[in-house]
């Protein structure tokens, strides 16, 4: 299990909170994905073998398959997504006292970036497939859970978009040679995200009224 999957909530609230540079907002982001998912689990189980939801069996058993994987996928992007930044802030600390030390810090920074990029994208890339099978779930399953539905959606999109902010931060100082399809795949990534979030929404508040 991964470090922040190990924790109690008051531990894992009280590092958030500390003046430590980790866990932060990626870290945050990726055990939303957790959370998220595990909303959605609970109302696949919810509506998967009940009868009256059988409209729904269809819908929850799509999103089961994606999101079980990520009960404890987002806990390990969590404990990434804080091992990237710190290798980010070591490289910065490497000597540059030569030529050949100047050279092999700025290499360091470049790839550690790369990295502190490429987690967060994962993270993002995960939540949107999620996301995505949410509006069938809020619209077909257990309708007594809904709600619940629309909580996990909410996570969900904080989890992507939240995550999108650590890539944008971190491509920012990379050249278009090395961060340039990180950079493309984000505005994408976060137009769809946007998009996913209000169906989200209408068909929660839609099976409500319903």
């Amino acid at each position: 299990m991964s470090q922040y999957g190990n924790m109690t909530l008051d531990q894992y609230r009280d590092a958030l909170a500390s003046d430590a540079p980790t866990p932060g907002g990626g870290t945050a982001a990726a055990v939303a994905l957790s959370q998220g998912a595990a909303l959605a689990v609970m109302v696949c189980n919810l509506t998967e073998g009940n009868e009256k939801w059988k409209n729904g069996w269809g819908d929850a058993h799509a999103c089961r398959i994606v999101a079980t994987p990520l009960l404890e996928l987002g806990h390990q992007l969590a404990s990434d997504d804080a091992e990237a930044f710190d290798g980010v802030m070591s490289a910065y600390k490497l000597p540059k006292n030569t030529e050949e030390e100047v050279g092999i810090r700025r290499l360091a920074i470049q790839n550690s970036t790369l990295d502190a990029a490429r987690v967060p994208m994962s993270t993002a890339n995960n939540a949107y497939e999620l996301l995505e099978l949410l509006p069938p779930l809020a619209r077909n399953g257990n309708a007594n859970a809904v709600t619940d539905v629309g909580v996990a959606g909410l996570l969900v999109s904080a989890a992507c978009k939240g995550a999108l902010f650590n890539v944008e931060i971190n491509i920012n100082s990379l050249s278009d040679e090395i961060g340039g399809n990180l950079r493309s795949q984000l505005e994408k990534l976060r137009r769809s995200c946007r998009d996913a979030s209000r169906e989200v929404m209408r068909s929660v508040h839609d099976r409500m009224q319903s």
